[in-house]
């Protein structure tokens, strides 16, 4: 089991106070500029007390939004840590993921398509290594939404690497389809503010593309 290491992610102390800092700084050299133009404003056209309030309450709501800022890149943060650790429970389990590669299990090949919408008829075609046909399951009428399927290998003889084609169709139209596989969770990652799963046959996938855990 792997999770990548979160604490470079972290906001430090020293960051922290630098921060702080620079408001004050900028708040301190904001006075100064309203107090200076006080004191240099024209006697016969004085300020009112509605732009020293107004100009008071920019300043405000400036330092308002740094602050609201970095409170939720904190919460962010945690929000990420968060998801790894609760990543980490994925590995070893199942997924289903966007793919094309059968999943074979004591001469059972598996495998499983998406429809937008419902077809007239869905067509399996199995192809072997080389992207030659060996076998065509017609499914018939499917209804829209997540399918599956199985197929016996030994039509393959010795060949496992083994994967299909979808077709689904409605009346001479041709329908949008996702084909869908099975694969397994070997390792969580993360990227900035992404959670990814590192899966035993696909490789590097966003958590967002996970059609199903089993």
């Amino acid at each position: 089991m792997a999770v990548s290491s979160l604490g470079n992610d972290l906001t430090t102390p020293a960051a922290s106070s630098i921060t702080a800092t620079s408001d004050a700084a900028s708040a301190d050299r904001f006075l100064k500029l309203l107090v200076a133009q006080m004191q240099n404003q024209d006697p016969l056209n004085p300020m009112d007390n509605a732009q020293v309030t107004s100009q008071m309450a920019q300043i405000n709501t400036v330092s308002g939004i740094a602050k609201l800022n970095e409170t939720v890149e904190g919460l962010n943060r945690q929000f990420v840590q968060m998801q790894a650790l609760q990543g980490a429970a994925l590995v070893g389990r199942d997924v289903i993921v966007p793919g094309n590669k059968l999943h074979i299990v004591d001469g059972n090949g598996q495998g499983g398509f998406e429809l937008t919408s419902a077809a007239d008829a869905v067509k399996v075609e199995v192809l072997n290594a080389g992207g030659h046909v060996v076998d065509t399951l017609q499914l018939g009428a499917q209804s829209a939404g997540r399918h599956s399927f199985d197929w016996d290998t030994s039509k393959a003889g010795t060949d496992t690497n083994l994967t299909f084609r979808i077709t689904a169709t409605s009346g001479a139209a041709t329908l949008s389809s996702v084909s869908l596989m099975r694969d397994k969770v070997t390792a969580v990652s993360t990227s900035g503010d992404q959670l990814t799963l590192e899966l035993e046959r696909t490789g590097s996938t966003p958590y967002a593309s996970i059609k199903a855990f089993n």
